[in-house]
Formats: structure tokens, C-alpha cells, sequence
């Protein structure tokens, strides 16, 4: 399958202008419910309980120069930004878990955690 575009910007960000546009990304999804389980000792089974809240992992590779990457490092130190959720249309306030780059063959690879209560 063909990249997609991904875009981020900083929490600060106000304007179209604040978006960083990185083309041609491979970007992946992991979606977790919170559950709490009871254990009943004598009882029949264990009691599931869903906690209704939920949280993303947004996997995301690909290419990005320098420029992009000092821009994309300043938002990992300063805050929680946003990107742009490509399947479900809707901007999403984020963290970033990891982040690496690899100035040789300009490669990154970010991971990014929405958190839902």
C-alpha cells in the first residue's frame, strides 16, 4: 500500500502555516480498551469490567529532512501536539512516546499516544 500524508503541529499552533506536512508516511494504528478484572476466589468466574476509556498508539515511518526533523524535535520537547488522524478525518491531541531519526538515510520513526477517558 501507498504512503499517506501525515500532518502534526505544535500545541501553540493556530494556523494552517503550523502544520508539518510529511509526505508519502507509513502510518499504523494499535487501539486499546482499559479493562479491569476481578477475581473471585469461591465465587463461579471472573467479573470483566470495561473502564470505558481507550488509548491509541499512532505508529508512524518515512522520510523527512533536517529542517522537518529540528521543527518536529522542538514539538517533542515542548508539549503535546496534534496531528491529523488520516482514517478518521479529526485532529487528535497527542504525546510522543518515542521518536528516532536517522540522519543517513533521512528516516523516522515516531510513536505517538492518544490517551481517551
Amino acid at each position: 500500500m501507498a504512503g499517506m500524508d501525515f500532518f502534526i503541529r505544535p500545541a501553540t499552533g493556530t494556523s494552517s502555516s503550523d502544520w508539518v506536512r510529511i509526505a508519502n508516511a507509513d502510518i499504523k494504528i494499535k487501539m486499546t480498551r482499559r479493562l479491569t478484572r476481578t477475581v473471585v476466589r469461591g465465587q463461579e468466574g471472573d467479573d470483566l469490567h470495561d473502564e470505558g476509556a481507550e488509548s491509541t498508539l499512532y505508529s508512524v515511518r518515512g522520510e523527512i529532512t533536517i529542517d522537518e526533523y529540528k521543527r518536529i524535535v522542538a514539538m517533542f520537547r515542548t508539549g503535546q501536539p496534534y496531528i491529523h488522524d488520516p482514517f478518521e478525518e479529526r485532529d487528535v491531541k497527542v504525546i510522543f512516546s518515542t521518536m528516532e531519526y536517522d540522519s543517513s538515510n533521512e528516516g523516522f520513526h515516531f510513536e505517538l499516544l492518544e490517551d481517551v477517558i
